[in-house]
């Protein structure tokens, strides 16, 4: 049986790129695994073929043999794709499997020295809106893993060393074989580490890590909103035997507002005004996060839910110049507890009232009578 053209098997163009031919190659395998297809001799067959053209388009130099004479070129002896694989191969392909299905101990991929990053941390840090109009500098203490001193985050006691580890030589992988297929995984006996510690830190237990509080200096920036994500390098937990420390990630939130309410960089204020003040007109002082008073002005006859804007006195926009509105939205307060005078006022105006004065009332229950005046059909 003829051999398919193995772009056709990886389904990929001919000029795919490394990224391409990996990216297609990780999608079919995980189709096809025999640990997610099992007992299935088309699928086994499916993933060997996959393999086989993943090995030689992923070479270079087979590459371009097998573009320039096809499956001829690895004939007769000429290092085909169906060997075994090849010390470069296996590696890659391990780093593959570990990324489609994780390493099979389940633990944290460790570097060839055994050396880990710490993981990044997340502070959660609330502030005023105010906080968010200014921008401000908040002092952080949080407790925070960092390489041990003593041991210089080796782990290992002061005066001693780790040593190399019998199961893989130090190298952190042993290497298993199943059925056709060779997989390389974290070695047991050292979790990865490459070599084993006798006589750990007595600091830190031979972690190479010791827990101490730090007090870090945060620039919250004008104009952050809640989830806003501040990330601070190298601030993170402390790496394992001297790994690499990991990022701390400041998520911020904002405390409600005793009059503001905010939707991006604009501001929204509900504001009551009196009945007359909505009637006749008149100013109102309105406070502002810039901490200057504004006077703003009711026109005569203000409805309630009519919005006046006062352009650029809301939030400045992160990292730019441009700065939100504000909104005021006047609602209209109905007067209560009124005395005998001022029912018998309202009742005098109520009477010489019209649809001048009332055109909305007005309007509405002109059309309700309209409606039940109407004969039925």
């Amino acid at each position: 049986m003829s051999k398919r053209d193995y772009y056709e098997v990886l389904d990929v163009a001919r000029t795919a790129d490394e990224a391409e031919l990996k990216s297609a190659f990780r999608k079919l395998a995980m189709k096809y695994h025999p640990d997610r297809n099992p007992n299935d001799s088309e699928a086994e067959a499916r993933f060997k073929e996959l393999n086989e053209a993943y090995q030689t388009l992923s070479d270079g130099q087979k590459r371009a043999a097998y573009d320039r004479f096809g499956h001829a070129a690895f004939e007769n002896g000429g290092g085909g794709g169906t060997g075994g694989f090849s010390g470069d191969f296996a590696s890659s392909m391990s780093d593959i499997f570990e990324d489609l299905f994780g390493d099979m101990g389940g633990r944290r991929s460790r570097s060839s020295n055994g050396r880990e990053r710490g993981s990044d941390l997340r502070y959660n840090l609330e502030i005023t809106l105010e906080d968010a109009f200014n921008g401000k500098t908040a002092a952080l203490t949080i407790p925070i893993s960092i390489s041990c001193e003593p041991c210089s985050g080796t782990g290992a006691k002061a005066g001693t060393k780790a040593k190399t580890c019998t199961t893989c030589g130090g190298h952190g992988r042993v290497r298993a074989t199943q059925g056709f297929f060779a997989v390389e995984r974290t070695c047991p006996h050292c979790q990865g580490r490459g070599e084993m510690i006798e006589n750990p830190c007595p600091t830190c237990s031979g972690s190479g890590r010791t827990t101490r509080e730090r007090t870090l200096s945060v620039n919250v920036p004008p104009g952050v909103d809640d989830g806003t994500r501040i990330r601070l390098a190298g601030e993170g937990e402390g790496g394992l035997r001297g790994g690499p420390p990991g990022d701390l990630y400041i998520f911020i939130s904002l405390k409600a507002h005793n009059f503001f309410q905010r939707d991006g960089a604009d501001l929204y204020c509900r504001v009551p005004i009196s009945m007359v003040t909505a009637a006749l007109g008149g100013e109102i002082r309105m406070p502002t996060l810039s901490g200057k008073e504004k006077i703003v002005t009711i026109p005569e006859g203000t409805q309630t839910g009519k919005q006046i804007r006062l352009r650029g006195q809301g939030m400045p926009v992160l990292q730019s110049r441009d700065v939100g509105d504000l909104y005021l939205q006047t609602v209209v307060e109905t007067p209560q507890k009124l005395n005998a005078r001022q029912k018998e006022l309202l009742r005098e105006f109520d009477g010489q009232s019209s649809a001048d004065t009332q055109p909305e009332s007005d309007g509405f229950f002109s059309r309700i009578k309209e409606f039940f005046s109407k004969p039925a059909e």
